[in-house]
This record gives C-alpha cells, sequence and structure tokens, in this order.
C-alpha cells in the first residue's frame, strides 16, 4: 500500500462511469494499490453493475407495461430508480473526495465481500 493521495485520485475518477473506473483501476491502482483505492473501487463497481443491470431491466419491464396496459406514468417508477441511484452515488461520490472509506448505502458492506480481490 502507498500513499493515501494516489488512491484518493482513483477513488474520485472512479464514480465516473465505467470508462472512469477502468481508467482508475488499469492506470492508476493495478500497479499502485492503496487501501482508499481498493475500497472505493469495490464500491463504484458495483453501483456500475447494479445502475446498468437496474437500468435495463426496469426499462424493458416498464416498457412492457406501458405497452401492454397503456399507462405512461410507470415511466417516473424508472426516474425514482434513477434518483436513488444517483443519490447512492452522491453519498460515495462525497466520500471519495473527502478520502473516506465510507460505505455507500445499500451496497457498500456488500461490494467490500463480493470484490475482495481487487
Amino acid at each position: 500500500m502507498t500513499t493515501t493521495d494516489n488512491g484518493k485520485t482513483a477513488s474520485i475518477i472512479s464514480y465516473f462511469t465505467i470508462i472512469g473506473w477502468l481508467i482508475a483501476y488499469f492506470a492508476m491502482h493495478k500497479d499502485n494499490k492503496t487501501e482508499l483505492g481498493s475500497y472505493q473501487l469495490r464500491q463504484t463497481l458495483l453501483l456500475n453493475i447494479i445502475a446498468i443491470v437496474l437500468g435495463w431491466g426496469v426499462s424493458f419491464i416498464l416498457g412492457i407495461l406501458i405497452v401492454t396496459t397503456g399507462i405512461l406514468s410507470l415511466v417516473y417508477i424508472s426516474h425514482l430508480v434513477q434518483l436513488a441511484i444517483f443519490i447512492i452515488w452522491i453519498i460515495g461520490l462525497i466520500g471519495a473526495i473527502n478520502g473516506q472509506k465510507k460505505p455507500m448505502p445499500i451496497i457498500g458492506e456488500k461490494a467490500q465481500t463480493m470484490f475482495d480481490s481487487i
């Protein structure tokens, strides 16, 4: 493990889409591992996976429901899911900016056990 500053930079960059995560992991973290970087990379990886799966899954299911029922207001469910993910993302990003190993709500602790090899 090396300095916290390097881990902090990789942590912050990992929050900006899956591309940011890949840059943070391969260009900054892989050969210069830090405890903070590992912690935040685990969280952002799980957050990105959840955002992609929920984004596609909710859109698909709601698309079918809207077509079959004609109730367009079901789109608001998708917006609520996106808002929840955004709030979790903001909380995690603030922790990364502050250099803290603070778990994201709901997914933070799970990410640490799921991706313990990072």
